[in-house]
């Protein structure tokens, strides 16, 4: 069945059919899954191309070699991440190369991801500042791209939380229930919250961008927000992987989290301290050379230009004085 239906009774939006094929090119079909997939990921390469320019002097060409790459990884790294948690699923070793059928993980992908920063980077001659840039101009274009992949759970009827009641809730029927394919069930939509949460932590990632204090704080940003909102977001969830009683997701958002808040404080104290020290510094020496000279700073600049003479105008000035004899 290929064939969604879903409704939001909470917000007056009765039941609609969605389905899950956008078209077919003989006995090809093309899914809206992958289309939004790949939408999210063009416009997160465009976001990158545009901080690349803007604010981070990367060169477009670059930037192209990067997204190569790093798409592909990011691939590799979503689909493998996933078949190394849920081993169970799978018959064979060919079943865990059938993509198609579904399995990814965004932890993965952030994995593969950085992995191709890193190799490119290296092939590049890229030093620790540059690499730095570049994880800051992608990881808002990740986020971007989650927030645009999000709806292909939507369209899939998947990725939602457990039963509830709530104003919020989404209603499914076809997909959520093989046994009673008419049932009406309602469940929390955590493909939204994780849509909404990213957007809100994109708008405030690119509000403040421009005033990061060093490279790799938008980086930081980033894995602490998208961390966080994970971690409580994957407690509603009905398909988490687990390893034993704890859930895969909800462990790593929450060690993002820590550790990344950790260090956005860590540096940004560290920074602001080497900011004081460096003006500490230029002020103590402005004072002492001023007083050097008898003088306040400014001053002893003015009159110091004032007094400067050059040799010529000595030279002139002692000519001048000289008595003329008189022929």
């Amino acid at each position: 069945m290929t064939e969604v239906h879903i409704s939001f009774p909470g917000i007056g939006i009765d039941w609609f059919t969605v389905d899950k094929v956008a078209f077919s090119i003989g006995g090809f079909s093309i899914r809206w899954y992958g289309i939004i997939l790949t939408l999210g990921i063009v416009c997160g390469v465009l976001y990158a191309m545009y901080r690349a320019k803007k604010n981070e002097g990367i060169p477009s060409e670059d930037v192209l070699d990067f997204a190569i790459w790093v798409v592909l990884l990011a691939v590799v790294g979503a689909r493998l991440y996933y078949v190394l948690t849920s081993l169970d699923h799978y018959d064979s070793f060919f079943d865990a190369f059938k993509i198609w059928e579904g399995g990814i993980a965004i932890y993965g992908a952030i994995i593969g991801g950085a992995l191709g920063v890193f190799i490119v980077s290296k092939v590049k001659k890229y030093d620790k500042t540059k690499i730095l840039k570049v994880c800051d101009m992608v990881a808002p274009g990740v986020m971007l791209g989650q927030i645009i992949g999000r709806w292909g759970n939507f369209v899939n009827g998947e990725a939602h939380g457990v039963e509830t009641t709530s104003f919020l809730r989404m209603g499914l029927m076809g997909a959520a229930d093989t046994t009673y394919p008419h049932k009406e069930m309602f469940y929390h939509p955590t493909f939204l919250y994780e849509s909404v949460w990213n957007l809100i932590g994109f708008v405030l990632i690119n509000i403040f961008y421009k005033k990061k204090k060093y490279d790799g704080q938008v980086l930081l940003a980033y894995l602490a927000w998208y961390g966080f909102g994970r971690m409580l977001i994957e407690g509603l969830r009905t398909d988490s992987l687990y390893i034993g009683v704890f859930r895969i997701s909800q462990v790593v958002g929450f060690l993002c989290f820590a550790i990344c808040t950790t260090l956005l404080i860590y540096l940004s104290v560290r920074t602001k301290r080497k900011e004081k020290d460096k003006e500490e510094y230029v002020s103590v020496y402005d004072k002492l050379r001023g007083h050097s000279l008898g003088k306040e700073p400014k001053e002893s600049e003015k009159e110091e230009k004032e007094d400067h003479v050059t040799v010529q105008e000595i030279e002139e000035d002692i000519f001048d004085r000289a008595p003329k004899r008189e022929d």
